[in-house]
C-alpha cells in the first residue's frame, strides 16, 4: 500500500513539475508584452525609423518561443520519469521552432522598418528601400531555412550539392521566371524608374504610373485606371522613356499669318520673343526660338520653340494656354490675323462672259 502512495506521490510531482513550467511560461509571456508594448510606444517618439520596428516585431516571435521551450521542458520532465521516447522528439522540433521564431522577428523587424523609411517625409527613393527590404527578408528566409535542416538532422552540404545539380535542370524549365528574376534585380540596381513615375515605351503600348516592383512582375496603372502587369524581362528588351524626370516641359508650336500681313510679320516675331523672355512661367536659362519659319500654301508661318519652369502636366498646359493668348494678341494689336486654309480662283474673261449668258439664260 505503501509502495503504490509512493507512486502517486511521484507521479503527483512530475505532474506539478510540468503545470509549473506553463504557469511560469503564462506569466512571462504576459510580463514580455506588456513590456515591449510600452516601450514600443516610446521609441515611436524617437526619430529612428528602426527601433520602434524592432521592438514591436519581438513580442510574437518571442511568445511562441516561450511557450514552445516551455512545452519541451515539460516533455524533458515526462520524459525522465516515465521513459517514453516520443518525448525526444521535442528537443529538435524546440530547436526548429526557436530557429524559426528567431527569422520571423528579423523578417518583422525588416518590414516595418520599410514602412517607417516609406511612410519618412525625408523622401527615401521606394525602389531602392524595397530592393534592400526585399534582399535582406530572402537572406533571413534562405539562412533559417539551412537551420533548421542542420537541426532535424539533415546534412547542408548534401542539400547545397542537390541544388546545384538540380539548379541546372531548374534553371532550364524556369527561364522566363529567371529571366524576370534578374530583369527585376537589373531595374533595382539600374533605376530606369521607380515607384510613382510616369512612364511609358514607344516600343510597345505601355504608359502608366509604375505602382509596385515585384521580382517576376512590375504593375503598371494606365492613365484610364487599369492595371498593367509586365513581366520584367521585357525592360531589357525595349526602350523605356521616364517623364517623370524631365527637367522642363517644351512648347513646339507654327503660328502662320496671312501673306497681306508681311508688312507686319517681322514686329510680331519681335514683340512675341520679348513676350517669352519675360514671362514668368518660361525658363529664360534654356532655349529660345521665335523665327520666321516658310512660305506655307496660305500662309508666312513662324515657329515657336521655348520651355516650361514646371514639368506638371496640369501647370504646363494652363502656361502654354496662357503663352498661345498672348500671341494671338500680339498679332490683332499690329493689325494681322492669323492664317488659315484658302484658295483663289481665277477665270478668264471669256469664261466670266459664257458663264453671264448661262446665267441669263
Amino acid at each position: 500500500m505503501s509502495e503504490i502512495q509512493n507512486l502517486i506521490n511521484k507521479e503527483n510531482t512530475y505532474i506539478l513539475q510540468a503545470f509549473l513550467v506553463v504557469f511560469l511560461a503564462l506569466i512571462a509571456d504576459l510580463i514580455q508584452k506588456k513590456a515591449f508594448r510600452r516601450l514600443s510606444k516610446k521609441a515611436e517618439k524617437t526619430s529612428k525609423k528602426w527601433d520602434d520596428a524592432i521592438l514591436s516585431s519581438i513580442p510574437r516571435p518571442l511568445s511562441i518561443i516561450i511557450w514552445v521551450s516551455s512545452i519541451a521542458f515539460s516533455a524533458e520532465i515526462f520524459q525522465k520519469e516515465t521513459g517514453a521516447v516520443i518525448f525526444e522528439a521535442f528537443e529538435p522540433l524546440r530547436n526548429a521552432v526557436v530557429i524559426a521564431s528567431l527569422a520571423w522577428f528579423l523578417i518583422l523587424s525588416i518590414k516595418r522598418t520599410e514602412e517607417n523609411y516609406l511612410k519618412s517625409e525625408e523622401g527615401y527613393d521606394p525602389t531602392t528601400v524595397f530592393a534592400i527590404s526585399k534582399l535582406a527578408r530572402i537572406a533571413a528566409g534562405i539562412t533559417a531555412a539551412l537551420m533548421i535542416l542542420q537541426t532535424l538532422g539533415l546534412s547542408i552540404s548534401g542539400v547545397l550539392a542537390f541544388g546545384g545539380v538540380g539548379g541546372i535542370a531548374i534553371g532550364f524549365a524556369a527561364k522566363d521566371l529567371l529571366s524576370n528574376f534578374f530583369g527585376g534585380l537589373f531595374i533595382y540596381l539600374d533605376r530606369p524608374f521607380s515607384v510613382g513615375d510616369w512612364v511609358r515605351s514607344p516600343d510597345r503600348e505601355i504608359e502608366g504610373t509604375v505602382e509596385n516592383i515585384g521580382w517576376r512582375v512590375t504593375r503598371i496603372q494606365t492613365f484610364d485606371k487599369r492595371p498593367l502587369y509586365i513581366p520584367n524581362s521585357v525592360f531589357s528588351q525595349i526602350a523605356v522613356e521616364n517623364p517623370s524626370r524631365m527637367t522642363n516641359r517644351r512648347i513646339k508650336e507654327t503660328i502662320g499669318v496671312r501673306y497681306d500681313d508681311s508688312s507686319k510679320l517681322e514686329s510680331v516675331i519681335n514683340q512675341v520673343k520679348e513676350m517669352l523672355k519675360n514671362h514668368p512661367d518660361i525658363d529664360g536659362g534654356k532655349t529660345l526660338i521665335v523665327n520666321f519659319n516658310c512660305f506655307a500654301p496660305s500662309s508666312l508661318d513662324f515657329f515657336i520653340y521655348t520651355f516650361t519652369k514646371t514639368t506638371d502636366w496640369v501647370l504646363f498646359h494652363e502656361v502654354k494656354q496662357d503663352v498661345l493668348f498672348k500671341i494671338i494678341k500680339i498679332i490683332e494689336e499690329n493689325g494681322a490675323e492669323i492664317a488659315f486654309p484658302t484658295s483663289t480662283l481665277h477665270l478668264t474673261n471669256q469664261e466670266l462672259l459664257k458663264k453671264a449668258d448661262t446665267g441669263n439664260k
